[in-house]
């Protein structure tokens, strides 16, 4: 657990200040983290600016091989039929009624689902063949000793990132959620809990569950988005949303951006929970739809194809800034003791000044560069803690509590279910 120190030593007029420090503690990082990490992972859609070229090798992949067509023209077609005909048909209430009864991974596909979902859904829930599972219990072991900055990540970092995505904001403001923010952070962050879950992949987990609903989710967007006229007008040319390299954008904002990070904290890092960290990253983006050939074997291959698809890409868009808006305000509604500034100075030292000023973030003269100074410091305490007897135990109880608690928060008491959409945000 964290404890508050003073790192400038015989300076006390900064001691009130190094006391709101305590904001950027285990407890509010992880709320902010559950409430914000995995925006995108539900996104996807619309380009600003021409992408660069595709030149990422498929000698890189998880498959070692493939045919090297640019993903941008690739979406999913085991999927896009299926949901389509489902919403043409009339069948996405008695989908949905289907679905809210599966829940975990080991649970038969629940009764009353239509008969061409059911078939994709039984092939689509199948882990790939590669899968390991010991490298996805080294995963399970990196969370319960990292899930402080994982989650501080995925909530300062990702979630706010993916504001600067423009085809990602668009979708999330045009489609159906985009109606409900706080509701559709609650269904988001329940992907970004499961993937975490010392359980995730195992029988009695529920990623499967989440990857395939989510999945489920994407085709139906696909199908309604471009018959919506405010999302039509600002797609950039894009007729058809969530391809596989806008699935890929979202991933390395959220795997390779935070293995990124870790490494610039100089978080310690085994090479087995690196390793395992990549691979439960890898099995999501395969049990998402995304073609082996586009999965990076390697972090070295995962930041090579990070440079060259979401760099570039990053831009400032209407609907992203005002989605900044309702997200930090949502973070205020979960804790009133993170204010406005430290939360803007927090996300420009973890996003950098140039993501900062897409999404609007103001800039913070004095949290800046004292969260600069402090924050590694409080790493390196952290860290000299960890080896302790029941330290990992410990710290993970506290922070699984406070993880199902905002997912509680966000749902507002009546659970999450990942449901189909049948329509586009009301206009």
């Amino acid at each position: 657990m964290f404890h508050r120190t003073n790192p400038v030593h015989g300076a006390p007029e900064l001691e009130e200040e190094f006391e709101a420090m305590d904001d950027l503690s285990r407890r509010k990082m992880l709320i902010v983290g559950g409430a914000l990490g995995a925006l995108g992972t539900l996104g996807a859609a619309s380009p600003v600016h021409a992408r660069p070229l595709w030149t990422w090798a498929p000698s890189g992949s998880v498959a070692g091989k493939g045919a090297g067509v640019d993903p941008e023209w690739v979406w999913d077609e085991e999927a896009d039929p299926v949901l389509a005909a489902v919403i043409e048909r009339g069948d996405v209430a008695k989908a949905n009624a289907a679905l809210s009864k599966w829940t975990r991974n080991d649970q038969p596909l629940p009764a009353g689902l239509p008969a061409d979902l059911r078939d994709f859904m039984e092939k689509a829930r199948r882990l790939p063949a590669w899968a390991d599972r010991d490298k996805l219990a080294a995963a399970a072991r990196f969370t319960t000793k990292k899930g402080i900055y994982t989650g501080a990540l995925y909530g300062l970092g990702s979630g706010l990132m993916s504001c600067a995505i423009p085809r990602e904001a668009r979708a999330v403001y045009y489609s159906k959620g985009g109606a409900d923010m706080k509701d559709r952070i609650a269904k988001t962050a329940q992907l970004g809990y499961d993937v975490g879950d010392l359980d995730a992949y195992q029988p009695r987990g529920g990623m499967i569950v989440t990857a395939v609903k989510t999945r489920l989710v994407h085709a139906a967007v696909r199908h309604l988005l471009p018959q919506s006229p405010g999302w039509s007008r600002t797609s950039g040319g894009q007729t058809i949303p969530i391809s596989q390299a806008d699935i890929m954008v979202t991933w390395h904002s959220l795997a390779t951006f935070v293995m990124s990070k870790l490494r610039d904290w100089r978080v310690p890092i085994t090479t087995a929970e690196s390793d395992g960290y990549l691979h439960v990253w890898q099995v999501t983006a395969h049990m998402l739809g995304v073609l082996d050939e586009y999965i990076p074997a390697t972090w070295d291959e995962a930041n090579a194809q990070s440079k060259q698809v979401l760099d570039p890409i990053l831009a400032s868009t209407p609907e992203g800034n005002e989605l900044t808006d309702v997200l930090l305000d949502i973070v205020a509604e979960l804790d009133a003791g993170l204010t406005r500034p430290l939360i803007n100075g927090f996300a420009r030292y973890t996003l950098g000044d140039r993501t900062g000023n897409l999404i609007g973030l103001e800039r913070e003269p004095f949290w800046q560069p004292l969260i600069g100074a402090a924050w590694p410091l409080l790493v390196a305490f952290r860290e000299g803690l960890i080896p302790l007897p029941l330290i990992p135990q410990a710290a993970w109880a506290v922070e699984e509590a406070l993880r199902k608690f905002v997912l509680l928060f966000l749902s507002e008491g009546r659970g999450i279910h990942l449901e189909i959409p049948d329509a586009n945000r009301p206009s």
